[in-house]
């Protein structure tokens, strides 16, 4: 598997689309993200890089290159948070709502103190 696609496999499951829902919101067929997905795949031409890309939220360049990262969000002061995050993503929603319920919570508390 190229960089390229583990790249594009890793930040499709970070927005948890499964690949079908993906291409959809990206406006590609299927049978092309399945392409660039596979262990032997092709680069997309520029067009599709693009759509992709804006799907994703990042830059044609980090899923090429890896360098750069999100171009819309700044996650540096997230990434403290990414093993909770990773706890957080095997939990079922029975267990997982109410925690999600109490963080918004606080969240909203705090957001009205400033």
């Amino acid at each position: 598997m190229t960089d390229f696609s583990k790249r594009l496999r890793s930040e499709i499951e970070y927005i948890g689309l499964n690949q079908k829902e993906f291409a959809a919101k990206a406006g590609i067929k299927k049978r092309a993200l399945d392409a660039y997905l596979r262990v032997q795949q092709s680069m997309p031409p520029a067009d599709a890089a693009v759509k992709i890309a804006s799907a994703l939220g990042l830059s044609v360049e980090y899923l090429v290159t890896g360098k750069e990262y999100r171009q819309t969000v700044d996650i540096s002061g997230y990434l403290q948070f990414r093993d909770l995050l990773d706890d957080l993503a095997i939990l079922p929603l029975e267990i997982l709502n109410p925690i999600k319920t109490v963080i918004k919570t606080f969240a909203d508390s705090e957001r009205k103190k400033t």
